[in-house]
């Protein structure tokens, strides 16, 4: 039985648990606030808060309920738009009748709820995190600006918001209803989802699966890998960073850990989808959707990263770059899944670079992707991973441009060179991304972006004819 709460009520069902939480939400419970949209995450109308335990304390995540199978809401405080009635506007709701934010209302459930997910956040709220924090949210009728001029009323009236416990302090400012505060201990008490084995349709965060085999998901019952403790957290042993398969990309962008290394990995990860499919959207859920242009594989090839795989047949660690055979084809067996990524970790923070390019900067899958690390001996690259999608089949690694670089100087000329090797090892086709040519010519200057961020005082493009 999957047992959650539900805003006030405990729940316990048994329906499959493949089937969406929207459609339970609306049809099993009469909520009807939350709305059905495109049922894809692209709109945001479904958004729901989802809150997990964490230590004692709970933390609410913005969700799109339309993306989430049921499996995973349990043992989750799932609050919709109806469980955050205090019997009066809340500055949230104030702020968007307030600022002509409301005419159809159709969106407006989930605008609201990704605003109070900013709010409920261990963060200081600003006028731009709650423009963020609705970055996954479409209005048809408003005008953005109305929405932009009610975030900076809610930043107004956030000032005072305590970040060590803004639950806490929302409740006593009566902006969450009271109930709220006994969450915590009435999760606790809620037992593990049991699972007798790894056989059947496995899913992690679902922000995939749940919209290609919507249907046949919706009638059956799912291995859930999501909340498994063991596929959790990010940690160095042995000199090698450990991110468990089922943490979120929104986890990956908060961790202390990755931010030592790569310093920039918080502004990295905005440029990968919403925020709402951010949280729900696991590491290895983009590694094995094998898509040929995925950020995150893209990020992790450059660091030369492993998986580690766990199911059925016995462990293995192979490279990431082996992982992939063809286009969407992976080595894995059918019951097989990932269970960690690793690469090699030093504690000062590593020569990193990470491009995109797509029709937006922000909720856009990209034309081209790249990225670059690189390790230095004196004025010699020591070492050098280079990574490109949407020019092969598969997520690529760059292997003869890296082992071209390894061992001599950074200058435009040896740049320039190594676009010579590339060019061999890319093979991109024509699509609605752009032509081929189009892809190559981007490459080559993301592989320049790559050099000029990381060497500027190296590269000295007015000698060299581009």
């Amino acid at each position: 039985m999957v047992t959650f709460i539900l805003n006030n009520e405990l729940i316990s069902t048994g329906k499959p648990t493949g089937s969406s939480l929207l459609d339970f939400i609306r049809y099993d419970m009469g909520l009807t606030g939350t709305k059905t949209g495109c049922r894809e995450g692209d709109c945001g109308a479904c958004t729901v808060l989802a809150g997990s335990l964490t230590g004692s304390t709970v933390v609410y995540r913005s969700t799109l309920s339309c993306l989430m199978p049921l499996g995973n809401a349990h043992g989750k405080h799932i609050v919709t738009i109806e469980g955050i009635n205090t019997g009066h506007l809340s500055h949230i709701q104030h702020a968007m009748v307030d600022n002509g934010a409301i005419q159809c209302g159709f969106c407006t459930p989930g605008i609201v709820m990704s605003l109070v997910a900013e709010s409920a956040s261990a963060r200081t709220t600003t006028a731009e995190s709650a423009i963020a924090a609705t970055a996954g949210n479409i209005c048809r009728c408003t005008g953005y600006k109305s929405i932009r001029r009610a975030a900076d009323a809610i930043a107004d009236a956030m000032r005072e918001k305590d970040t060590a416990d803004p639950v806490r302090w929302l409740v006593e400012n009566k902006q969450l209803p009271e109930y709220f505060l006994t969450i915590p201990e009435r999760l606790a008490s809620i037992p593990g989802l049991t699972e007798t084995e790894d056989s059947g349709i496995m899913i992690a965060g679902g922000t995939d699966l749940m919209v290609r085999n919507a249907d046949e998901l919706a009638e059956s019952d799912i291995v859930t890998l999501y909340d498994r403790k063991e596929l959790k957290g990010i940690r160095v042993e042995g000199g090698r960073c450990i991110i468990g398969a089922s943490v979120t990309i929104s986890e990956a962008g908060e961790s202390e850990t990755l931010k030592k290394y790569i310093p920039e990995i918080s502004s990295y990860i905005r440029l990968i989808a919403s925020e709402p499919v951010r949280n729900m959207a696991t590491i290895a859920g983009n590694i094995v959707n094998a898509s040929p242009i995925g950020d995150i594989t893209i990020i992790l090839l450059a660091l030369n990263a492993e998986v580690t795989t766990g199911g059925s047949r016995d462990s293995r660690t192979l490279p990431l770059r082996e992982l992939f055979l063809g286009y969407k084809k992976l080595d894995l067996a059918a019951e097989e899944y990932i269970r960690c990524i690793s690469f090699t970790y030093q504690p000062e923070p590593a020569l990193f670079s990470f491009e995109k390019v797509s029709r937006r900067t922000h909720l856009d899958i990209a034309s081209v992707n790249s990225a670059m690390h690189v390790v230095m001996n004196g004025d010699l690259i020591a070492g050098c991973h280079l990574s490109a999608g949407g020019v092969s089949p598969v997520p690529l690694y760059l292997e003869k441009t890296g082992a071209f670089l390894t061992g001599r100087p950074v200058s435009a000329e040896i740049v320039l060179q190594a676009y010579e090797v590339m060019q061999q090892e890319i093979s991109p086709i024509s699509d609605a991304r752009g032509s081929a040519e189009y892809k190559r010519l981007l490459l080559r200057q993301l592989i320049l972006a790559h050099f000029l961020k990381l060497f500027p005082e190296k590269i000295n493009l007015s000698t060299v004819q581009l």
